[in-house]
């Protein structure tokens, strides 16, 4: 194989996970119409259409899904052995790629890799913050966050932050309007502030336990959105009832922004881990990386 297919492939991958061109000419540093070119001459190198065009979309032919289902297991295995050879260095360097929400990428990850980055200027990071869950194997990321609750069981997950718990809450001069709700069941009579999230495929069913009783409530409102911070906004704002995570709502409520309620309605659970794959070979830097995020009480 010549050297020029490896950046051809490299430049199909790209295209056909992203789905699009602008995407994977960013991803790559390069311009559209030179990414567009290198497929085209991939494509009549082989003989075969690899990706359908529309003005709207970019999809992987069946010729295409077969050549990227090879390509992935060969390119990761040789990222794993170009992070390997990291090893032999002085001091860990290399890229690492990590996918989270953009909350967690701003409270959570940037706050450690601030402190830990300056004395290791050889390692890179690429940290994407996005809403929706992702496979981070096929998106090439490092590592992943979510709740512990949702990490797959072939996943090593390490904690990056404390137990969460859920908080419904609204701004005073909306309970000014609107009695607080004593049950979920009251939140029918209520404004409330819904939670779409493109993993859900629809709205958020409000979560409630008590006394071993689980409640999962449906509710109503004029408003919803796919971020917490957006809830915690329009809540203040006296727009109706917010359901969002503790570390989204414990400072508007210190600060008497917002009122909580149902708290006896919604117990702790597993909060924040970043999770890799079990067979992922660890460079020093990601290793370096895993220990700097790691939550200790």
């Amino acid at each position: 194989m010549r050297r020029q297919d490896f950046g051809e492939l490299n430049a199909f991958m790209a295209v056909a996970e992203e789905r699009s061109f602008t995407r994977a000419a960013a991803k790559l540093g390069t311009s559209q119409s030179t990414l567009s070119q290198t497929l085209q001459r991939l494509e009549a190198r082989l003989g075969l259409r690899l990706v359908t065009r529309t003005t709207r979309s970019v999809a992987p032919t069946e010729a295409g899904e077969r050549l990227l289902e090879t390509l992935r297991p060969a390119f990761d295995g040789i990222d794993s052995q170009l992070a390997a050879l990291t090893r032999l260095r002085d001091k860990p360097a290399g890229v690492v790629r990590i996918n989270a929400t953009e909350h967690v990428a701003e409270t959570v990850i940037w706050p450690a890799l601030r402190r830990l980055l300056p004395d290791y200027p050889d390692i890179e990071i690429e940290l994407t913050g996005q809403s929706a869950l992702t496979d981070i194997v096929a998106g090439r990321y490092d590592a992943g966050v979510r709740l512990g609750e949702l990490v797959d069981k072939d996943m090593i997950a390490v904690r990056i932050g404390p137990p969460l718990r859920m908080m419904a809450v609204a701004s005073p001069s909306y309970f000014a309007r609107s009695p607080p709700p004593r049950t979920p069941h009251d939140l029918a009579q209520h404004a409330c502030i819904n939670l779409r999230l493109p993993s859900l495929g629809g709205l958020y069913a409000w979560e409630f336990e008590k006394d071993g009783r689980e409640l999962r409530v449906r509710v109503d409102g004029t408003l919803a959105f796919n971020e917490g911070r957006m809830i915690v906004a329009a809540a203040i704002d006296g727009f109706g009832i917010g359901y969002v995570t503790n570390d989204y709502a414990e400072q508007p409520v210190a600060e008497g922004r917002l009122i909580a309620v149902l708290q006896d309605w919604s117990p702790p659970f597993a909060g924040y881990h970043l999770y890799y794959p079990s067979r992922r070979q660890l460079s020093p830097a990601f290793t370096l990386i895993v220990e700097a995020l790691r939550y200790r009480d």
